[in-house]
């Protein structure tokens, strides 16, 4: 019986869907321009008035996937500045987070399931083991935020299918 690693369960997935965001503003972009869209106007449009808008959706994306590696291994986030205001910036912080995760081996995530995880939010701090963490927090976070930057693309006329998310 095979093992299920913790690297297995949590890095190629982000880079797999990190490449098909990229794809998905990359179509944005490219259909933005044969419509004559503003691109500014996609990088700030939001699904509902509370919600974060585009560019906020692929940095907390980004953000997730980063985190989750680096927490599995142990190791230090490595901060990135939320500072993208185009599509070229947002390809760049694509770029980097998938070359921090591509950076961690398996053996980096050796015993990560039973490691206790820590996550600070507003009054309070979550505890997780590093398997309740990747399946009860990080990945559905990672995914909620992948696809509402789809949603508000869909949402503004860009068209994009479900293969799109799913293949890139």
């Amino acid at each position: 019986m095979t093992k299920l690693s913790m690297h297995a369960v949590s890095a190629p997935i982000f880079v797999r869907m990190l490449n098909n965001l990229s794809s998905i503003l990359t179509s944005a972009e490219k259909q933005a321009k044969v419509k004559g869209y503003d691109p500014g106007v996609l990088l700030n449009s939001r699904l509902a008035p509370d919600m974060f808008p585009l560019t906020r959706q692929v940095q907390i994306a980004t953000d997730h996937a980063k985190g989750c590696v680096a927490r599995l291994a142990g190791k230090q986030i490595e901060p990135i500045e939320d500072t993208e205001t185009s599509f070229a910036d947002l390809q760049a912080r694509i770029r980097k987070v998938l070359a921090i995760v591509e950076g961690y081996t398996p053996e980096q995530f050796d015993g990560a399931e039973a490691r206790e995880i820590t996550i600070k939010i507003p009054n309070m701090d979550l505890k997780f083991s590093g398997l309740d963490y990747v399946t009860q927090w990080a990945m559905p976070n990672f995914y909620f935020h992948c696809v509402t930057a789809y949603d508000i693309l869909r949402a503004n006329g860009i068209e994009l299918g479900k293969k799109d998310f799913l293949i890139g």
